[in-house]
Parts: structure tokens; C-alpha cells; sequence
């Protein structure tokens, strides 16, 4: 691990300390954000599963039922069949937000499939009773515009005709159709995952790098700091400490030789007042 070329002054110690203090806050931030993403991508990681499952079940059924049309049509004839164009179908793409991540969602519109005869007998039920207040607005309705062929309506929904098809392909029409739904769902599902995986590692990387290089980096670094900072402390005391040291000295120096002055003897003083005025002597003939 580098270590940082840094200052030991008290400023730097500040500005590393507010940067630790900083990057434990965001190391706690990213190890809750990590867990969460972990626990959400567990839940859709068993959605998922389970949409799996659904959806193999529903093209399980959707080849079976092709599987008993193609042995009932021919085979030249079920190939123009599937090959007629149709409608366009148009596929909603949105945006979504799972733990601050964005993740793709995909949804179809209302496709209207063609009613089964049980279907067919029920909705006719319930139209008979409806049918006579509705009259007069047809009739109104169809003086203006034209009837829509009923037909063609069926035409133009399932695009292929009904002559040479037979109702197998209708079933497996309708399968393929009730299967295209939970097919978008799924897709949406595992595209989550994917993205969720990607943020969930550089989340797991980024932690990793606080933990393990940048927080014991600042750590190592405060501590060399202070240890540096304490050791120029205890140079300046004791640089001062022998500075008083002297000073003390040179004051018990000075009062040790004011006292031995103070205690001489008098023929000792008298001595020294002599030797000062012969000394004063040569200096007043000089002026005279």
C-alpha cells in the first residue's frame, strides 16, 4: 500500500481526519446499499424463476398445439399461413427505479384474441339482453358508415383467412399470443437482473476499496502525523527545558559571586580600594 508525501502540520491532520470521517460515512452508505440490492436482486431473482417456469409452460403448450396443426394442415399451406403479413405490433418501453438503479420495462398493449365457441355462446347470452336498447343506435350508426365485415375484421386481427386453415391453428394462434405477454415480463425480469448484477459488483468493488486500501490508508497516515507532530512537541520542550536550564544557571552563577562579593573580609575590601585609587593615581598626574 502507497503511502501519501503529506505535511505533519496540524492542517493536513485536519483536512485527513474530515476526509476519514468522510469515507467511513460513505463506506456505511455503500455496505447498506449493497445489502439492499443483494436482498432485492434475491426477490426477483425467484420472480424470475417462476415466470420461467410459466412461460415454458405456456410454449410448451403453444408447440403442442402447432405441433397438431401442422399434422392436420399442409404443410406448404401452414408455411403461407405463417408467413402472411400482419399488424405491427408495438412493445411499450419505459424506465423503472430499483435501488437508484434504472431498469428497462416492457408491457404490450390490450391484443384482442378471438373467443373460443363457449366464449362466443356466453357473450351472445349476455348481447341478447343488450341488443334490443342498442338497436336504434346501430341502425343509426350504420346509415352513416358502412358495416365492417365481420370477416375481414377476423382477417385483419389473426392475418391469415380461413379457407384452407382449419380452428387447430386458431388454437395455437392463441397460445402464441397468451404466451407473448409473460415472454415481455420475463424479458423485463432477467434485464433487471443483469443490471442490478453489474451495479451489485462495482457496489461490492467500491466497498472493498474503502475498506480495504482508502479508510487504513487515512488511518496510517493520521497516525504518522500525530506520532511526527508529538515528537517535534517533545523538541520544543526540551529545547526549552534546556534553555531555562541555562538561564537558571547563569542567575545562580551571578548570585553565587554577588554573595562571595558581599561576604570578604575587610582588609580584603581595603586591599581592593587601594589597588583602585594607584590605579586612579597615574591617571590624575596625567591631567595635571
Amino acid at each position: 500500500m502507497a503511502k501519501r508525501r503529506v505535511s505533519p502540520n496540524r492542517m493536513e491532520l485536519m483536512r485527513l481526519s474530515s476526509e476519514l470521517r468522510t469515507a467511513r460515512r460513505g463506506h456505511h452508505l455503500l455496505k447498506d446499499k449493497r445489502d439492499g440490492l443483494m436482498q432485492r436482486f434475491l426477490e426477483i431473482l425467484d420472480e424470475t424463476l417462476a415466470k420461467r417456469r410459466e412461460v415454458d409452460r405456456l410454449l410448451k403448450e403453444a408447440a403442442d398445439s402447432m405441433a397438431i396443426a401442422s399434422s392436420v394442415i399442409e404443410p406448404e399451406v401452414l408455411l403461407q399461413t405463417m408467413q402472411l403479413r400482419t399488424e405491427p405490433l408495438e412493445v411499450n418501453a419505459e424506465t423503472r427505479n430499483v435501488m437508484s438503479v434504472s431498469v428497462p420495462e416492457f408491457s404490450l398493449p390490450d391484443i384482442r384474441v378471438l373467443p373460443s365457441s363457449e366464449e362466443e355462446a356466453e357473450e351472445t347470452a349476455d348481447g341478447e339482453q343488450e341488443s334490443e336498447a342498442a338497436e336504434r343506435a346501430e341502425e343509426t350508426a350504420d346509415e352513416e358508415e358502412p358495416a365492417e365485415d365481420p370477416e375481414e375484421e377476423e382477417s385483419k386481427l389473426i392475418g391469415y383467412g380461413m379457407v384452407h386453415t382449419t380452428g387447430d391453428i386458431d388454437i395455437a394462434f392463441d397460445a402464441l399470443t397468451n404466451a407473448l405477454k409473460p415472454m415481455l415480463e420475463l424479458a423485463s425480469l432477467e434485464k433487471t437482473l443483469q443490471v442490478l448484477a453489474v451495479e451489485l459488483e462495482n457496489t461490492r468493488r467500491r466497498v472493498n476499496s474503502l475498506e480495504h486500501v482508502l479508510i487504513p490508508e487515512l488511518t496510517e497516515t493520521i497516525r504518522e502525523i500525530r506520532m511526527k507532530m508529538d515528537e517535534n512537541e517533545r523538541d520544543n520542550l526540551t529545547r526549552l527545558m534546556k534553555v531555562k536550564d541555562m538561564l537558571v544557571e547563569e542567575e545562580i552563577m551571578a548570585r553565587r559571586k554577588a554573595n562571595e562579593e558581599a561576604c570578604l573580609p575587610d582588609h580584603l575590601l581595603k586591599q581592593q580600594e587601594e589597588e583602585a585609587e594607584a590605579d586612579d593615581a597615574p591617571a590624575e598626574d596625567a591631567q595635571k
